[in-house]
C-alpha cells in the first residue's frame, strides 16, 4: 500500500523549504518503518523505491516543478530506474536521502538519490521522469522553463549516458517465450 500519510507529512514538513535550483541537492530524512521490512527484516526493495519517491516529490515542490504542473496540467511519470544496493537498512534506521536533477535529453529528465545511513550510501538509484500532457511527453526544455531554468540542459555524467545508450539497446517489448 502507497504510504500516503507518509507522502502528506513530508509535503507538510517540506512546505516551506527555500527554493532549490536544477542541480542542487535536496536533503529529506526518513526512518524505516516496520511495515517497510521484506522477510529478512530489512528495508525492502521496492519500499525502497517509494521512499524514494517521498524525496522526489519535496524536491519537485522545492524547485518550481509542482507549480509548472498544476499551470500547465502536466503529468510526471517514472520513465526507468536502475537502483543499486550496498548496505542494509533495519526497522527504525534513521536515514538521509539526497536528491538532485542531473539534467535532460530530447525526452527524459534524469534524477540522482541515495539513502545515507550512519554516514555511509546504503543504496543509490538513477530515474528517468518524464513530464506528460494529452499530448504526450513535453520536451524537458519546455518544462524547464516552465520552472523558471533558462540555461541550456546541464551535462549530464558520463555513466549517465552509457546507461542512457544501454537502455537504447533493450528490446522492447522483451521477447515472449
Amino acid at each position: 500500500m502507497y504510504p500516503v500519510l507518509r507522502l502528506l507529512w513530508q509535503s507538510y514538513k517540506h512546505r516551506n523549504d527555500p527554493k532549490t535550483e536544477f542541480g542542487e541537492t535536496y536533503v529529506t530524512t526518513h526512518i524505516c518503518w516496520p511495515w517497510d521490512l521484506d522477510i529478512w527484516w530489512e528495508l525492502n526493495n521496492g519500499r525502497t523505491l517509494t521512499l524514494y519517491d517521498l524525496g522526489r516529490i519535496p524536491l519537485g515542490n522545492a524547485a518550481g516543478l509542482t507549480q509548472a504542473l498544476k499551470e500547465n496540467r502536466w503529468g510526471l511519470t517514472v520513465a526507468g530506474s536502475c537502483p543499486r544496493y550496498r548496505r542494509r537498512i533495519r526497522a527504525f534506521d534513521k536515514v538521509t536521502m539526497k536528491s538532485r536533477a542531473l539534467g535532460w535529453d530530447d525526452k527524459f529528465i534524469y534524477i540522482e538519490q541515495s539513502l545515507w545511513k550512519n554516514g555511509e550510501c546504503a543504496n543509490h538509484v538513477l530515474i528517468r521522469s518524464a513530464v506528460t500532457s494529452k499530448s504526450g511527453i513535453v520536451p524537458p526544455e519546455t518544462c524547464a522553463r516552465a520552472m523558471g531554468h533558462s540555461g541550456p540542459a546541464p551535462t549530464l555524467p558520463d555513466w549517465v549516458t552509457r546507461w542512457i545508450a544501454a537502455e537504447a539497446q533493450r528490446p522492447w517489448p522483451p521477447m515472449q517465450d
